[in-house]
């Protein structure tokens, strides 16, 4: 892996954190409340992004609870698209809606490790040429 490329954190109270985050901490205010469909803010710590997510669903989830991904905290680690693609043939069928995602600038998959601690690779390579894929999207987990 390359770098960690962001960081999910669940938080029960986002106006609390939020404030913390940004007055406190001095994180880099990339995207408040406001810019989310979602209870979210985003910050930037050096080259690492942190989102806060007040979800209402990490409390008392396990592998076996998990029907999508998004919004969970997790870590996200970015790498080439061959490194990429080797994650997602070797750890897909793990849990419904693992992805691969359209990020936008980039693509996710996400996988559990062997304690089930919730992870996600991301590559912002293109696909090779003449190559598609379907890709899910936020509004595919609803």
């Amino acid at each position: 892996m390359d770098a960690v490329d962001h960081i999910n954190v669940d938080v029960d109270d986002l106006d609390d954190c939020y404030r913390f985050y940004r007055d406190v901490l001095e994180l880099t205010l990339l995207r408040p409340p406001s810019d989310f469909r979602g209870e979210h803010a985003m910050f930037r710590a050096g080259d690492t992004v942190v989102t806060l997510a007040e979800t209402g669903r990490a409390e008392n989830w396990d592998a076996e609870g998990l029907d999508h991904p998004l919004d969970k905290a997790h870590v996200a680690f970015a790498t080439d698209r061959t490194t990429y693609e080797a994650l997602v043939e070797a750890l897909d069928g793990q849990f419904p809606k693992q992805g691969p995602y359209d990020w936008g600038e980039f693509e996710g998959f996400y996988f559990l490790d062997p304690d089930g601690n919730l992870l996600e690779v991301v590559t912002y390579d293109s696909l090779p040429p003449g190559v598609e894929r379907d890709l899910l999207t936020h509004d595919d987990v609803e």
